[in-house]
């Protein structure tokens, strides 16, 4: 957790203020009881009323500068910790950011939503009640020991036998309570994705008749999460009151004896009000500490999954962070003299993380400006997997893609995505209005070309139809609206922002033959001048395309026309022969 105090660089001033006000109230607190001594011994026993007024508001003003100190403390540790705490989540944020999906895919989804929010949180609070207890604490306790000792040496030995004890209870409870917080992370983690995966896949849970089986797995999750955490509590609830308990003892002893010391005439009755106020001050010290190393263990091991996700190395690296270095090369064609927006694959194999088999093998192409290149082949066959290495979303582990005849990844990534629209095979939507969702592919998009990418798109009779238009509320994923019209504002997204490259994954799959021609018919005027790369199952939506890849297994089965592979690709006729009748095929 030390680590993630570079965090804190920004605030130092700040924290450096804190533990100053806490210092001072601490002085206040234990000078308090002193006071309290001298207005029983010199005032209330000898009936000096000058005295008691004059040292009791002497007492009010101490007791007033420690308030203000303590408010100070606290307002300026919930400053500094806050900003430590949005500084430490924009990190964590932004490096997840870089991440390739290899990585998303390692650490998961939920486990990654539970480090960004509740593992920064649990190491907030510590920290928000550690820079207060790490001087008070301390201060309190060996500063009452002093303070106890100059009342009566004697007396105060019972306040340090009973230490000793106090730190026993403290040592169990961090032992005990680290690996029960680490665990509890864990089982937090799986609720979370058990959760995250019932919400989203509630629909195919639903029609297939499996709640009862999910509500098992959650159950299931839950109970162990409940059974760590009732664990805990249980530890809590016998150390605590334990401790309280030899804490009253200890008070009860200070009583006892010091009556033997007031009799005897070593001790004076203020003396003894005062050491009982010591004496609560030493144990409520150790008893903050102890609280504080309740706590500890889990912010400690929220730190660990904190760290882990900052240690990744993304294996996708960006050289627009190597500017300084004068590495990084010119977005275009300056390198081969091609057109900027060529896309070639040469001879690229790529293998997924744990797959025994590569999902592309020695893939080949050229896909060029104004034309269209189609890719098909079977289920499995690695369709999307060659799509994604594009805009770089994974990388090729032999070969190379180049756009413009650069390599991608001598690319900075922020102008290789910039020229290219892409349309996932899933339409994801924001929540937001049809608009917004349209312009995030281009945020200063006017509302002409707002229009005209829906209209390309298809997706302007239904937005038309809609009660408030473009101005219509997208709720979260788009659950208000057909996947068809889904998949339409998904490709008005792409083409607002008019790139040089289109990349279409399996994007007409929702949508009737009728909306498919006219979809592709709109798409070739707009987009005559860009190169456009079309992932696609149906022979229809392919079959005008200048350019086929038949992909078999991850290796090219066959390149080229409609008529030319029916001649020439087994593959290709396979599923020609499993879509169309003969008469269309002729």
């Amino acid at each position: 957790m030390i680590r993630l105090f570079s965090f804190l660089k920004p605030y130092r001033w700040q924290v450096t203020l804190v533990l100053l006000l806490v210092f001072l109230q601490s002085l206040a607190e234990l000078y308090l009881p002193t006071l309290l001594a001298d207005i029983v011994n010199r005032g209330v026993v000898v009936e000096d009323i000058a005295y008691i007024w004059r040292v009791g508001g002497l007492m009010l003003l101490v007791a007033v500068l420690g308030g203000l100190c303590a408010v100070g403390a606290s307002y300026w540790s919930a400053r500094s910790a806050g900003g430590f705490a949005r500084d430490l989540r924009s990190r964590v944020f932004t490096h997840a950011e870089s991440f390739s999906l290899r990585e998303f895919d390692r650490l998961g989804t939920a486990s990654l939503i539970t480090r960004t929010t509740n593992d920064i949180n649990q190491v907030y609070q510590v920290l928000t009640i550690l820079m207060r207890v790490l001087v008070m604490a301390p201060m309190m306790c060996f500063g009452g020991v002093v303070m106890a000792m100059s009342i009566d040496v004697t007396l105060a030995l019972v306040i340090v036998a009973i230490i000793p004890v106090l730190a026993l209870f403290i040592t169990f409870v961090f032992r005990k309570g680290g690996p029960l917080f680490r665990k509890l992370q864990l089982q937090l983690d799986r609720l979370n994705r058990v959760l995250r995966e019932h919400l989203t896949g509630v629909r195919v849970i639903r029609s297939f008749n499996r709640t009862e089986h999910e509500q098992r797995r959650f159950e299931e999750a839950n109970r162990d999460l409940t059974g760590t955490a009732i664990r805990i509590n249980r530890m809590m609830a016998v150390v605590m009151p334990a401790m309280t308990l030899t804490v009253n003892f200890a008070v009860l002893a200070v009583v006892w004896f010091g009556g033997f010391r007031i009799e005897a005439g070593h001790l004076g009755v203020g003396d003894l009000m005062a050491f009982i106020q010591y004496a609560w001050q030493i144990m409520f010290s150790l008893m903050f500490a102890s609280m504080m190393l309740v706590m500890l263990p889990g912010a400690q091991a929220s730190a660990v999954r904190i760290n882990e996700v900052l240690d990744t190395e993304p294996t996708l690296r960006d050289v627009s962070r190597d500017v300084s270095k004068g590495n990084v090369v010119p977005f275009g064609s300056e390198r081969s003299g091609t057109d900027a927006n060529t896309v070639e694959f040469r001879h690229v194999t790529f293998r997924h993380p744990g797959a025994e088999m590569p999902a592309l093998r020695d893939v080949s192409f050229v896909a060029r400006p104004g034309e269209v290149t189609a890719i098909i082949g079977g289920t499995g066959s690695g369709k999307s997997t060659l799509i994604q290495l594009i805009p770089r979303f994974f990388d090729p582990d032999e070969g190379q893609v180049l756009v413009g005849g650069v390599d991608v990844r001598e690319m900075p990534l922020e102008q290789l995505r910039n020229r290219i629209g892409f349309v996932p095979q899933k339409s994801i939507l924001f929540s937001g209005t049809v608009a917004e969702n349209i312009r995030f592919g281009k945020e200063d998009a006017t509302d002409e070309d707002v229009r005209r990418a829906s209209e390309v798109a298809q997706a302007a009779p239904f937005i038309e139809e809609l009660e408030e238009g473009y101005d219509t509320f997208i709720e979260q994923g788009g659950v208000n609206l057909s996947g068809g019209q889904k998949q339409r504002l998904a490709i008005a997204r792409a083409l607002v922002r008019k790139p040089g490259i289109y990349l279409f994954d399996d994007s007409f799959s929702a949508l009737d033959y009728k909306t498919d021609a006219m979809l592709r018919r709109a798409l070739r005027e707009e987009t005559k001048d860009a190169t456009v790369i079309i992932v696609a199952q149906r022979v229809s939506t392919v079959m005008d395309a200048d350019r086929i890849i038949v992909l078999d297994n991850g290796e090219v089965a066959g390149i080229g026309t409609h008529r030319e592979l029916l001649e020439t690709s087994k593959v290709y006729r396979e599923i020609v022969a499993s879509q169309l009748s003969e008469e269309e095929i002729a």
